[in-house]
């Protein structure tokens, strides 16, 4: 029985890191955020469409600062030598899910009137989904033999 644990483990070892490093992510960037909001709005269950649009900008790009270290290192375990370029794609690639998960919050917290606590787990589990499948598939894509990566090809 353990050996078959074991055996998945290896098996699904990237989603499961990917797992790992998106909780402590998610930590990272809703602990900012809430911190944020209990400073500045204290008390606040529905926050102004101002207030949800600042939340949501402290919340992404704190979390966009702290994941792309371990996603490269110990999620896809890239190799690729340019690593400014690298986390240009990866940086471009989270802002389009912040777009996606700042529409998310405004409809589900100011169009639905859903507290915001509650908008962020349910926004949460469509970025991480969304920025997993970019990540593999396009960040960090592993090159198959004489194939250049997206981020080596020259134009």
């Amino acid at each position: 029985m353990i050996e078959k644990i074991k055996a998945l483990c290896v098996k699904h070892r990237e989603i499961l890191v990917y797992l790992i490093v998106g909780g402590m992510t998610t930590l990272v960037s809703w602990g900012c955020k809430f911190l944020w909001g209990a400073i500045f709005y204290p008390g606040v269950a529905h926050p102004s469409v101002g207030q949800t649009t600042v939340l949501n900008v402290v919340e992404n790009l704190s979390g966009i600062l702290f994941a792309y270290y371990p996603n490269r290192r110990w999620v896809f375990q890239s190799k690729n030598p340019r690593i400014l370029e690298e986390f240009g794609g990866f940086f471009v690639s989270r802002l389009g899910t912040w777009g996606l998960s700042l529409v998310l919050n405004l409809l589900l917290t100011n169009g639905l009137n859903v507290e915001y606590h509650i908008a962020t787990v349910l926004v949460a589990v469509v970025v991480i989904i969304g920025n997993y499948v970019i990540s593999k598939f396009l960040i960090f894509r592993k090159k198959k033999d004489g194939e250049e990566s997206p981020a080596e090809t020259e134009e």
